[in-house]
């Protein structure tokens, strides 16, 4: 399967973060978006997404991971300080922030394999639909 990945996230440092430990991990990032319009440009080249709740155009990522999971397939993991913010947008799950590598390289894994890597699963709050 192939290991496309796309950060949406308004901090740059923590995009940068998170691109590197995808890019280190041998993920493909095609965009890093801060808002909702990019995000919605980027979606239909990757598979999944890390997704911040909110961004520069305020609470959209619940939004943004609807969209591009209903119109392009893209699997969502939220990475971010307020999950309470989350809501029924779907996704796999989140990872709250200060986050790891390990936590992002297991919900990598998770997106992509549909397992987590082998001890990663308790890094991510995982999502069954109806929770």
């Amino acid at each position: 399967m192939t290991k496309t990945a796309m950060i949406v996230e308004d901090e740059i440092f923590v995009a940068l973060d998170l691109e590197r430990i995808l890019i280190d991990a041998g993920y493909h990032v095609v965009a890093i978006a801060a808002d909702r319009e990019s995000a919605l440009v980027a979606a239909a080249g990757c598979d999944f997404a890390f997704v911040d709740v909110n961004l520069r155009d305020g609470p959209t990522g619940p939004s943004i991971a609807e969209t591009i999971a209903r119109d392009h397939g893209v699997k969502v993991v939220f990475v971010t300080a307020n999950p309470s913010q989350i809501g029924d947008a779907d996704c796999l799950g989140y990872i709250r922030k200060p986050f790891n590598d390990a936590a992002i390289l297991a919900a990598a894994e998770l997106a992509t394999t549909g397992q987590a890597l082998r001890g990663g699963s308790e890094l991510i709050q995982i999502r069954r639909r109806g929770n």
